[in-house]
């Protein structure tokens, strides 16, 4: 008989420690989401332009794509209290998936400059998203280094007017 209550206390114990266990794994998976990594499901729209800091992912339900903005590649603006020749462009890399498409990187420039393969636009699923705004802008002191993940983009999207062809229908 004492052998049985033996046999049942360390079959307790041993389950316990397993709950236990699991407990704990399930607590270092929630904290080992990156937190530069943000995903909602709402849109921080102001005036039609879709708002992101560096890093920040959106889920855009009304439009069935994922939004990521990777960062900046390259910001050659001129530095805020200089005088520049060339105004110069900043280069953002937004990453784009639909729900049934693979992930693209979109480069999107602050300026058109077709000669040097800048654009403002670009089309992906059926949309056009368009860059509006990048900021903060670069101070001469500073140089770009200082806002390396300080950036935020402000960026429109569109769906695509079909042609107006009178041979289609």
């Amino acid at each position: 008989m004492f052998h049985k209550v033996i046999i049942l206390s360390l079959g307790i114990f041993a389950l316990t420690g397993c709950d236990a266990q699991k407990k704990s794994k399930m607590n270092t998976k929630a904290t080992e989401m990156p937190a530069s990594t943000k995903t909602t499901s709402t849109n921080n729209q102001q005036d039609g332009i879709l708002y992101l800091n560096e890093g920040e992912n959106k889920f855009l339900r009304e439009y069935q794509m994922n939004v990521t903005f990777k960062g900046v590649s390259e910001d050659s603006r001129c530095p805020e209290g200089a005088n520049c020749i060339w105004a110069g462009v900043a280069l953002a890399q937004v990453e784009v998936m639909g729900t049934s498409t693979r992930p693209m990187i979109l480069n999107l420039a602050s300026a058109d400059y077709p000669g040097r393969d800048y654009h403002q636009s670009a089309e992906f699923n059926g949309y056009i998203l368009t860059l509006q705004d990048v900021s903060p802008s670069p101070k001469s002191q500073d140089g770009t280094k200082a806002l390396t993940g300080k950036y935020k983009i402000g960026i429109t999207i569109k769906k695509v007017n079909p042609s107006t062809d009178s041979t289609r229908k």
